[in-house]
Formats: structure tokens, sequence, C-alpha cells
């Protein structure tokens, strides 16, 4: 059984929090936004590191009423791996020599122009009965060719 999945995120936009910590402002602010837009089967928003910070961002839909002191920017997609564990649990360096042993098998390797990603998928619901979340960690990746790297 295999253990990673393989998605596409089209180039989209994305509603931003801008760059901060959980507890800032923005933050609050963002999470107050998401939290009032309707459920969805597979969460919309990611968190991943930007520079000092992080950065989390929610799919763009032409339909949002988005708050002025929330952006809205462009998000470069691509093909990403996906595995799933605990959320602020999790192994890193074993979730990635899994990840990496996936990726060399198949022809792929991590795309390290793009960031990694994490979002929370557990529903409350499931998170009580659990007793903690789960998160699927998503690393960037691409196309592995012997003569060439492709885009």
């Amino acid at each position: 059984m295999q253990s990673v999945r393989i998605i596409e995120i089209p180039n989209c936009k994305v509603v931003s929090s801008g760059i901060g910590m959980f507890g800032d402002e923005n933050f609050e602010k963002f999470d107050v936004f998401i939290s009032a837009l309707p459920s969805t089967m597979y969460a919309k928003d990611f968190l991943f590191q930007d520079g000092d910070g992080l950065h989390w961002v929610y799919m763009y839909e032409d339909w949002m009423n988005v708050p002025d002191e929330l952006d809205v920017i462009d998000f470069i997609g691509g093909i990403y791996a996906i595995t799933t564990d605990i959320d602020q649990k999790t192994d890193i360096d074993a979730m990635d020599k899994e990840l990496h042993a996936f990726l060399q098998d198949n022809g792929f390797e991590q795309d390290t122009s793009r960031p990694r990603m994490g979002n929370v998928i557990t529903p409350p619901q499931a998170q009580e009965v659990l007793g903690y979340e789960q998160m699927d960690y998503f690393m960037p990746i691409r196309a592995k060719r012997k003569d060439r790297i492709l885009p």
C-alpha cells in the first residue's frame, strides 16, 4: 500500500493572511474570515514558512467578500506529494526518508523553488475522538528524467 498521494494544485488566486504567527492580529482576522466560509469536503487553506514567519492562505473564489485587511494574491501551483501524520508530533526526518524513497522509485524529486505546506484535515468531531489532529504535509515535486529535469 502506498502512503504518498500526488495531487496538482493549479495556479490560482489565494486570500493571504500576510506573514506572521498565530496570535498576531492579521492571523486572527484571517481565521475569523475562513471560519465563516462554508465547509467543504477538502480543506482549501494552507500554511507554509515564508521568510521569518508563517503565511496562511485560502483558495480564493469570485463570490468571496474579502475584508479590506486581507489581500488576494497569486499562488504558483504545481504537483505535490502528500503524506499524513499527527499535527505537531510528526517525525519529519522519518517522513522525508519515506517520501524521498517514493519519489526516487517513481521518477520524481523535490521542487525546492516552491515552499512545503501543511494543512490540518481533521474535522472537530474526529479530533474529539482521536485526541489530536491529523495534518497533510505537502512537498512540491517535479518530474525527473535521467538526461534532464523537467519543469
